[in-house]
C-alpha cells in the first residue's frame, strides 16, 4: 500500500479534490446502478497499469480478458503527469490497479483512492536500491524522501525496477498472485505466468550471457535509469544528471573523466532530456550517442536492445 506524498508541480489536492468531487459522486452512482466496474464496447472490464510496462508485465498474464488502461500515456513524463477527471474515474472503477509502488504521482493519486483493496505494489519482495526518485522539484524531492523513509531507505529509492530481468520477475509473481486472489479458478492465468516468467528467465540467460561476454563494463547514461539493470550484470551507471539538475562544469569533467577510465563505449540518453550536454559528454569521451527510451511498453525486447547497445557499441 501507499502513504500519501505531497504532489509535485504545484498540484494542489485541495483543488483538486473539490474539481473532481462531482466526478466521483457521478462514478459513485455509476457503480451502485450497474453493479460496479468500468466496462469497454466489448464487454470486457477495465484493469488499472500506472506506466506502460506495468501494462505489459499485467498484458502477459491475463492476456486479452481485460482491458489495461495505462494513466501515462506513451510519450509523457511520469514526473509532471497529472490525471485527468475520467482517468480519476476510471481509476476507482478498475476491478484492479496495479502500480510500482515507487513513483511520486502514483503515491499522490493513489493514496486519494477509494478502492485501495485493489490496489497491488509491485514493488514488493524486490531489494530496492538508493537513487533519485525525484526531479527537480523541492517538493517532489522531499515527498520522496518521505516514501524513501517509509521503506526503509533514508536516502530516497531508485523507482526504475522495471528495467532488470530479475525484478520484473518478481513484479510478475507479484501480478500473478494478486489476480489469483481475485479469480482463483482461472487456470489459464497460471499457465501464462509460467510462460511469461520461462521468458523472462531466458532473458536474463541472455543479457548475462552478453554482459560477461563483452569487455565493455560500464556505461554512461544521461539520467540514472538503469541502477536495477546494471547491479543484475555487475556494470557501472554512470550518471550525467544527479536529482534531476544538469550537471555543472566541475561535475561534467568528473563523468568524463570516470567514463574514460572504464572504457565506456557508449553514451545513452533519453529523448526527454537535452541533447546538446548528451553530444558534449560524447564528443569528448569519443563515443557515440544512443537513444533509449526506459518507459517503453514492450519491457522484454526493450532490455534486451539496450544490452545489445551497451555490450556491442565499439566493438
Amino acid at each position: 500500500m501507499f502513504t500519501a506524498a505531497e504532489p509535485k508541480h504545484g498540484f494542489d489536492s485541495m483543488k483538486f479534490t473539490a474539481y473532481i468531487s462531482p466526478f466521483l459522486a457521478a462514478a459513485s452512482l455509476a457503480l451502485v446502478s450497474c453493479g460496479g466496474g468500468a466496462a469497454t464496447a466489448d464487454g470486457r472490464q477495465v484493469m488499472t497499469a500506472t506506466i506502460l510496462p506495468v501494462k505489459h508485465i499485467v498484458e502477459q498474464i491475463v492476456g486479452q480478458d481485460f482491458a489495461i488502461d495505462v494513466l501515462v500515456p506513451a510519450g509523457a513524463s511520469p514526473e509532471t503527469f497529472e490525471p485527468s477527471p475520467k482517468q480519476y474515474i476510471r481509476l476507482n472503477e478498475s476491478q484492479m490497479v496495479f502500480a510500482t509502488g515507487l513513483i511520486d504521482f502514483e503515491n499522490a493519486l493513489l493514496a486519494r483512492m477509494e478502492r485501495r483493496d485493489y490496489l497491488v505494489d509491485l514493488s514488493r519482495g524486490i531489494e530496492l536500491m538508493a537513487g533519485s526518485c525525484s526531479h527537480g522539484d523541492h517538493k517532489a524531492i522531499a515527498a520522496c524522501g518521505r516514501e524513501a523513509a517509509a521503506k526503509g531507505m533514508p536516502h530516497g529509492i531508485d523507482p526504475h525496477i522495471w528495467t532488470s530481468p530479475r525484478e520484473l520477475r518478481t513484479m510478475a509473481r507479484n501480478v500473478y498472485e494478486a489476480v489469483m486472489m481475485r479469480y482463483p479458478d482461472s487456470v489459464k492465468y497460471t499457465r501464462s505466468y509460467e510462460e511469461f516468467d520461462g521468458r523472462l528467465r531466458r532473458l536474463d540467460d541472455e543479457c548475462r550471457a552478453m554482459c560477461e561476454a563483452s569487455r565493455t563494463k560500464a556505461f554512461v547514461v544521461y539520467h540514472p535509469a538503469l541502477t536495477y539493470f546494471a547491479r543484475a550484470y555487475g556494470l557501472e551507471q554512470i550518471a550525467v544528471e544527479t536529482d534531476g539538475k544538469e550537471p555543472s562544469a566541475r561535475e561534467l569533467a568528473r563523468v568524463i573523466d570516470r567514463a574514460r577510465a572504464a572504457h565506456v563505449t557508449a553514451l545513452l540518453y533519453q529523448s526527454q532530456f537535452p541533447r546538446s550536454v548528451v553530444e558534449v559528454v560524447a564528443r569528448d569521451i569519443g563515443v557515440e550517442c544512443h537513444e533509449i527510451d526506459p518507459m517503453a511498453e514492450d519491457v522484454e525486447n526493450n532490455i534486451l536492445e539496450i544490452t545489445r547497445t551497451i555490450t556491442e557499441s565499439g566493438h
